[in-house]
């Protein structure tokens, strides 16, 4: 009689893509942002008045006139209804990692109770969810229930098409009674603003006029896995924690490196290709897609975008994933490390920044790319500096902006930087920056260069920057490659405190050239001059962060102690760097947080650990005492059976038995294993009251007990017989047939 993990694969062995309904499809450009009232939307529907009024608000991040308000929310209602749409409602970030919504009805009554749809400017600009029902660090007590949702007009009101409904989507921030940020977008906003300010004030000084706003760009490469639904469904680990807790390593992971920017399975280009579309309607532009290292592993990116719209679009792309993966009979895995022993899932976000200015020569110029005057390169320098002192300075801000249970799997695995923070510059630009450090110039006639113009400084090779997949932070030409951040992160927190040690850095540079300009001349020359003796200043001060070689090695932990670089390997003590005096002074003086509202990020996070290593015991234990055990012992009754009757038929050699001793052994030490991990949890669960205690707990004595008994579990599953076994196994999760 098959089992049901026998016919679950079966089943999947004997499914086809069908192609037969498919039909022509168009081309993008045809119905890209069909779903989403954006800016060209908005100039075709709206009065051209209104919609400078608008664009303003949108493009210099000034708040919404009122006045304007309900002509747009009767342009934005008609345009949706005209969509079919029946239901509106603010989506916002929670500081859950996900989005929320709840769904209001156009449907209101005339003065003659005749039904008809309605959306005031009111219901545009604001409304009022549960604000006690969100994680908020002690922001609000359960009693506190008032909280508001409020339009951010930059990122466009967008419609998600699902199961028939058609639903009107508006960005929105979310703030408690008092105006507590309660949610991801609006320290995000604020920082943005604080680091335009910053940046626009150095510009000014070094002459650059006309600067209205210095914006930061990103773009988030999606990394995930695709497995068969039912037998993820089939995994209480997969389902209930997001990653296997279990699972013998198969003889064959990705050692062969074949699956690298292979070719897309059928079925799962099928599945990305919904997805693609979907994400088109809705202006998310993406443009990579490809299989990534570990089997089952994929990867999708997007073009780059102004960074609050590229957080609302990540997020559109996990959900979006999620739900048409559903659709094709598989599941979108999201967690840094669903699978031992192979490849991770990050998330890399590739940020840079950039000028919008009413001089057409200054407008769009990326301020992390080097130009082709004396000017243009020290602005370059200017603004490379200050990234390397900001990420120098607060290297443990942002090990803490990456801190997860799930990023704790994946930080120093297979193909993921490890938790020492530090940048990767290329040979060529390590070299300017040590000549710049050491005064020198150079030459170099043979390659094509971008002159920087003075003598004093050295010629930075055109694109000569290689790539270090090890590190957490790299230069990759133009921009910035977080790469240490989770592939489930909401990346508007980890942007939040990038852009917050970068503004810091900016404001200390502009404020050591404005001494250094302090009784000199002003013109073009002088400041040049003066800009790079703080250049000079910053590259050296910012040296030890720069780091060229092998991340992964044994000898780079070693030099980074000797540099006094942290290595916070787990989340809980990464996390305390959200609580230094250097963070609190930073975060608070520039106004992205409030002290109570830093703390409330510090515990919500902390929390989420917690819960979330403790969904992973109890998870682990009901995997044990449901499955394991009860399938074990049933093959060893089997083999005593046999070797019952081979003894009765007269047989002497009876190899069951020995076989049966060697798994019962095994036996014995799971189930003392099992009840230490449940020593654990009662001890963890008794320390509710300190949860900076019972988190120490878990990522010590919790880690290592699961670590053990996930040991003997995957000895037993590569003893016990292959028909006995009720889990799906690695090799037919990531090698589906």
């Amino acid at each position: 009689m098959p089992t049901a993990r026998q016919l679950a694969v079966q089943d999947i062995s004997a499914r086809v893509t069908d192609e037969s309904s498919t039909p022509v499809p168009l081309r993008t450009s045809e119905y890209f942002g069909v779903n989403t009232f954006g800016a060209r939307q908005m100039r075709e529907k709206l009065p051209k008045e209104i919609y400078v009024k608008l664009l303003s608000a949108v493009r210099q991040g000034k708040k919404l006139d009122r006045d304007i308000a309900p002509t747009v929310a009767q342009v934005i209602k008609d345009w949706a209804v005209s969509r079919g749409v029946t239901h509106f409602t603010h989506w916002f970030q929670p500081q859950t990692g996900l989005t929320a919504e709840k769904h209001d009805a156009f449907l209101t009554f005339d003065d003659e109770l005749e039904p008809m749809e309605s959306f005031s400017a009111a219901q545009l600009i604001q409304s009022e969810p549960d604000a006690s029902s969100f994680p908020s660090g002690g922001l609000r007590a359960t009693w506190e229930a008032r909280g508001y949702t409020a339009w951010n007009p930059a990122s466009p009101v967008f419609i998600v098409e699902s199961a028939g409904a058609r639903t009107l989507c508006v960005p929105s921030v979310f703030i408690g009674y008092n105006g507590e940020a309660l949610d991801e977008m609006t320290p995000l906003l604020r920082s943005s603003d604080v680091l335009s300010q910053k940046a626009t004030e150095l510009l000014e000084l070094m002459g650059d006029r006309g600067v209205r706003r210095v914006y930061t760009t990103l773009g988030a490469e999606q990394e995930y896995f695709l497995i068969d639904r039912t037998l993820f469904a089939m995994r209480p680990d997969l389902v209930m924690a997001g990653r296997t807790l279990i699972g013998a390593a198969p003889s064959r992971g990705q050692q062969l490196e074949d699956h690298y920017f292979g070719g897309i399975p059928e079925r799962v280009q099928a599945c990305i290709a919904e997805v693609e579309h979907e994400l088109y309607k809705l202006s998310v532009p993406i443009v990579t897609r490809h299989n990534e290292v570990a089997p089952c592993q994929f990867e999708m990116a997007p073009m780059f975008e102004e960074t609050d719209i590229a957080v609302d679009h990540n997020q559109i792309v996990m959900a979006t994933l999620r739900r048409i993966a559903l659709r094709h009979g598989l599941q979108a895995l999201l967690a840094e490390k669903p699978f031992a022993g192979v490849n991770g899932s990050g998330k890399h976000c590739n940020w840079s920044m950039a000028v919008r200015s009413d001089d057409p020569a200054l407008d769009g110029v990326n301020l992390l790319k080097p130009g082709k005057t004396p000017h243009q390169n020290i602005r370059f320098l200017l603004f490379l500096a200050a990234v390397l002192q900001g990420v120098n300075k607060h290297a443990g801000l942002l090990r803490a902006a990456i801190a997860t249970s799930g990023n704790e799997h994946r930080l120093g695995a297979n193909e993921a930087p490890p938790a020492i923070i530090s940048v990767f510059m290329g040979s060529m630009l390590t070299r300017v920056i040590d000549e710049i450090i050491e005064g020198k110039s150079t030459k170099s006639a043979d390659q094509q260069m971008i002159g920087l113009g003075v003598a004093k400084l050295p010629e930075i090779e055109k694109d000569n920057t290689d790539r270090n997949r090890t590190s957490p932070f790299a230069f990759t030409g133009q921009k910035f490659e977080f790469r240490a951040v989770g592939s489930s992160q909401s990346i508007a927190f980890p942007i939040v405190l990038l852009n917050a040690a970068v503004a810091e850095a900016i404001s200390d540079i502009t404020e050591e050239l404005r001494e250094e300009l302090k009784d000199g001349k002003r013109d073009s020359k002088s400041i040049d001059d003066a800009a790079l003796k703080v250049v000079r200043k910053s590259f050296k001060a910012s040296t030890p962060v720069r780091f060229e070689g092998n991340n992964y090695s044994a000898e780079w932990v070693k030099e980074a102690e000797k540099r006094g670089l942290l290595n916070l390997r787990r989340t809980p003590e990464a996390l305390q760097q959200l609580e230094t005096k250097q963070s609190r002074k930073t975060l608070t003086s520039l106004g992205i947080f409030t002290n109570e509202e830093l703390d409330s990020r510090y515990h919500v996070r902390l929390e989420r650990y917690t819960k979330d290593m403790l969904i992973e015991l109890h998870t682990l234990c009901e995997l044990v005492d449901t499955l394991v055990v009860p399938a074990v012992l049933g093959y060893v009754g089997s083999l005593s059976n046999t070797a019952a009757q081979a003894k009765a038929a007269g047989i002497t050699v009876i190899p069951q038995i020995g076989i049966a001793n060697r798994v019962g052994a095994r036996i014995e030490e799971l189930l003392k294993r099992h009840d230490d991990l449940v020593g654990v949890i009662a001890k963890a669960e008794s320390m509710h009251d300190d949860p900076g205690a019972q988190a120490k707990l878990l990522t010590s004595k919790g880690a290592e007990a699961m670590e053990a008994v996930r040991e003997t579990c995957d000895e037993l599953e590569l003893m016990v017989c292959d028909s006995d076994w009720p889990l799906p196994k690695y090799r037919e999760m990531l090698f589906p047939v």
